[in-house]
């Protein structure tokens, strides 16, 4: 037989989906009108306990330890070091979405070190096909040892055909394509890969070529191997099997092997992955077609764990099945008619929020929908009207978790993130790192501490946060004032004889709800990348119950007030009102322009510099240069270092678009442009998630601007031409259109069909719950049987019997059609080592739609604990 494995062009190219950015056309060859996954989760890394010493001639009891949360091999996130302590609290948040297809999600515990590299303590892996069976639960994982050999990321397609050409020899051709592979030293590797046919007495081993700087290398090379019969004849000539049988039985004893390494020229090189396919794939077919997942050297050989502790995790992990757009027209519309809807008890979004009222996190995706299409503000108007009906007093108003109070608070997560960063961001930053002592109860003073002292930081830090509050009204988001407005307007409607009702309502969320709970917990809004210990953690919750007293207009009475650290409550009071005043009336307060620069993010990249009289033709490693990016409300600048002097300064207002940059231009991954009116900047970002995150503070701030470009161009300008669409011309229109600007009132990216397929799963998981509304209705008033005790539907809100009983009927209709198209595209689910598989692991699905915000992953675990012990 004489089997060969060639190594040629792939089959075909796919395009790595993005999330919460546009991307055009993303489509599969052999790929028909696919559904996408989307995921979700949050999660926290809560503390350690009982780590062990290191071992070693520096061995020490007390670990200053850290965990490091990587999707693959590329790290994203890191909690702070925890300084010499065998129960590390790391009280850290990690909130985010992931822009690219993994396959596992790793967790590495490290001893930090002062003379030489971090030490791995162990890691805890979890498969992306496994992260849902540990949703919703605690649960403890062993920690492994963190071997190179087993961290290994990627696919490999094959290609393999077996001819035999006469009757003792034969051929076996393969081709082969590799994708995923991971970034070394932050860049992309050389890799090569070398091909063995293994069998017995047997393991011939060819070598490709090395690709340079690619971790989607292409390989166009041909090998050929020899096998004959007759030496398997020799070999067992004196077993019982015929020669018939040995010809029969050979395939099933012979495998291919393909092994991924990055070329090292000065040191070892290191192994990146391997895939073994038996021959014996080849028995009904001639052609065998696959994608396989790279795997550990040996198939991850199990080392022994017991000695290095474990970790507990809570994850909750949420997965969305998307269809084609046209598929959620119908629940859409119907969605969107409910501020229409009267009475607005009888809506769709109304029946979904009564129906999931225990659950905090069903109200999101509705007003994440009512947001898109401007549909919000009738909406809640609607349905605060209806909670203040069923109010008798007006120093209760809004104090309940309702449906009302529920929306808003989402409403002003979602469009006041860049309000609160421009208000708080800067006093929060000076609170945390001053630390100064506000601690005036007595019970906890340590020694030492002057009350006096500690009363005037307190009142110093409560007037600053107020002031920077009472003064940013003219930064309010329009949305977030008509909200205001009409909640005045329908409060004072409701108790036109209470003259304090109109500031209360407002106050209850804006004061109570948003700044006050940004305050205590700065970390969950993105104010800080860490939340802070545990002394600032007091002083930032004085703070808070502070401020809520001052804005609660209804408490202003109250004893806490009247402290001697808050001496000037008239004062207080009038900025309160006249805040409260601009937030909400037809009058707001013009901006001065003469705000202070607000920092939204600022962290290290890698920039290209272009040297004069280079131009762009021989851009390479040496023009890339890492630099601290700063970006305001103002500007955008780098410079050389943290806190020197800015190298370039670019004003938001010139900023014409901000777009990904595709990995061919400069074969580096996670890098972006921004686009004005001199040369681009190419950034590089550190890794996916902090690339996205560079997207979403850089896009809002500039996606207002005049002069705005309708086109861009998604590869660089060298060698004459643009490398996307090959034009000439450098000042040749974009090819690729930009991000689609969105309301000025709003600035920011909702995936309507991902938010209508998760109402989809809401409405499915409390069928029993429409059912029993269905048959309250019924009972009331559709028809004449016999009444049910109230009991029965006290649950429900039902004003209108017949109107709601029509809704539910609609929604039933909408739910079993959207059923009908989710069971048609389940069987279109690929299986490992089918020719679709690499589609189906590194979940790229064929897209109609350009806009695909949302693809990615939010992950959530409520507690990580671990017990350490000793490790070499």
């Amino acid at each position: 037989m004489l089997p060969f494995i060639r190594i040629a062009n792939p089959l075909f190219i796919l395009t790595p989906i993005s999330c919460l950015s546009e991307i055009e056309h993303c489509q599969i060859v052999c790929c028909n009108e696919l559904s996408d996954t989307r995921y979700q989760n949050l999660f926290r890394v809560r503390e350690a306990k009982n780590l062990g010493p290191v071992s070693g001639p520096n061995r020490q009891r007390d670990l200053c330890t850290l965990c490091t949360i990587s999707l693959d091999q590329e790290e994203v996130f890191r909690t702070k070091v925890f300084d010499k302590s065998v129960s590390p609290f790391y009280g850290e948040d990690f909130y985010f979405e992931i822009p690219r297809p993994f396959q596992c999600l790793s967790f590495y515990v490290y001893a930090k070190s002062v003379f030489q590299r971090d030490l791995p303590v162990g890691k805890v892996s979890i498969r992306k096909d496994d992260l849902c069976k540990y949703s919703g639960k605690e649960h403890w994982f062993s920690l492994h040892p963190v071997d190179p050999n087993s961290e290994v990321q990627g696919k490999v397609h094959l290609e393999m055909r077996l001819n035999e050409v006469i009757t003792v020899t034969g051929s076996m051709g393969q081709h082969l394509l590799c994708q995923g592979l991971p970034l070394i030293s932050g860049q992309n590797c050389d890799p090569y890969a070398t091909v063995s046919l293994v069998g017995p007495a047997r393991s011939d081993q060819k070598k490709t070529k090395v690709k340079k700087k690619t971790s989607n290398p292409h390989f166009e090379e041909t090998f050929s191997f020899e096998v004959n019969y007759f030496c398997v004849l020799h070999k067992w000539f004196n077993s019982t099997y015929s020669y018939m049988k040995i010809r029969v039985l050979l395939p099933t004893v012979y495998f291919c092997r393909v092994d991924l390494w990055n070329n090292e020229n000065l040191a070892q090189d290191v192994f990146l992955g391997e895939t073994r396919v038996p021959v014996k794939i080849l028995r009904n077919s001639h052609i065998h077609k696959a994608w396989y997942l790279l795997q550990p050297k040996g198939n991850g050989s199990k080392s022994k764990s017991d000695d290095l502790g474990s970790l507990r995790l809570k994850l909750t992990y949420i997965e969305d099945t998307v269809l084609p757009s046209a598929c959620y027209t119908p629940l859409c519309n119907l969605l969107l008619k409910s501020p229409d809807v009267k009475p607005i008890s009888a809506s769709a979004a109304h029946i979904l929020g009564d129906i999931c009222r225990e659950r905090y996190e069903a109200v999101l995706p509705t007003v994440r929908l009512l947001l898109h299409h401007n549909r919000f503000v009738p909406f809640v108007s609607a349905v605060a009207a209806l909670e203040l009906d069923n109010t008798q007093e007006a120093n209760t108003i809004f104090r309940g978790n309702s449906l009302a109070t529920r929306c808003i608070d989402d409403m002003m997560k979602i469009v006041g993130k860049n309000y609160l960063a421009v208000t708080l961001k800067p006093v929060i930053d000076e609170i945390c790192e001053s630390n100064k002592t506000c601690e005036i109860d007595p019970v906890k003073l340590k020694e030492g501490d002057n009350t006096e002292v500690n009363k005037e930081n307190l009142q110093g830090y409560v007037q600053k946060v107020f002031s920077s509050i009472t003064q940013s009204s003219s930064s309010c988001p329009p949305l977030m004032c008509d909200v205001f407005r009409s909640l005045r307007h329908l409060a004072c409607k409701r108790f036109p004889a209470d003259p304090h009702v109109q500031y209360s309502a407002v106050s209850s969320f804006v004061f109570l709800r948003f700044f006050a709970v940004a305050v205590l917990s700065p970390h969950s809004f993105q104010l800080r990348s860490h939340h802070p210990d545990t002394e600032i953690s007091r002083t930032l919750t004085l703070i808070s119950k502070t401020i809520q007293t001052l804005g609660s207009w209804g408490s202003l009475s109250k004893k806490m007030v009247r402290n001697s650290y808050w001496p000037a409550k008239t004062k207080r009071e009038e900025e309160s009102v006249d805040f409260l005043d601009e937030i909400s009336s037809n009058i707001s307060k013009e901006s001065s322009g003469l705000e202070d620069a607000v920092v939204l993010k600022e962290g290290l990249v890698f920039i290209i510099i272009q040297k004069r009289g280079q131009g762009r033709k021989h851009l390479g490693k040496k023009n890339f240069k890492k630099r601290w990016l700063r970006v305001t409300n103002r500007e955008l600048s780098y410079h050389k270092h943290k806190g020197k002097e800015a190298l370039c300064i670019i004003d938001v207002k010139n900023i014409q678009a901000v777009e990904k940059l595709d990995e061919s231009a400069f074969n580096r991954k996670n890098m972006f442009q921004v686009l004005h009116s001199e040369k681009p900047l190419y950034v590089q970002a550190g890794n996916c998630v902090e690339a996205s995150e560079w997207l979403e503070v850089l896009g809002p701030v500039s996606r207002c601007n005049e002069g705005r470009l309708s086109a861009f161009h998604p590869s660089n300008y060298t060698g004459g031409a643009w490398q996307c669409c090959r034009s000439q011309s450098s000042n040749a229109p974009g090819c690729k259109p930009c991000t689609t600007t969105v309301l000025a009132n709003l600035q920011l990216d909702i995936d309507c069909d991902r938010e209508t397929e998760r109402i989809f799963s809401l409405l499915s998981s409390n069928d029993t719950k429409l059912q029993n509304m269905e048959d309250a209705c019924a009972s009331m008033a559709v028809y004449q049987g016999p009444q049910r005790e109230q009991e029965d539907y006290s649950k429900f809100t039902i004003q209108e019997p017949k109107e709601t009983f029509q809704t539910l009927k609609q929604l039933r209709n909408v739910m079993e059609e959207l059923q009908k198209q989710h069971d048609v595209r389940s069987d279109t689910t690929a299986q490992y080592g089918s020719l679709t598989a690499g589609q189906s692991e590194a979940s790229v699905f064929h897209m109609k739609r350009n806009h695909l915000g949302g693809v990615g992953l939010l992950f959530s675990f409520l507690r990580l604990l671990s017990s350490l012990c000793p490790f070499s």
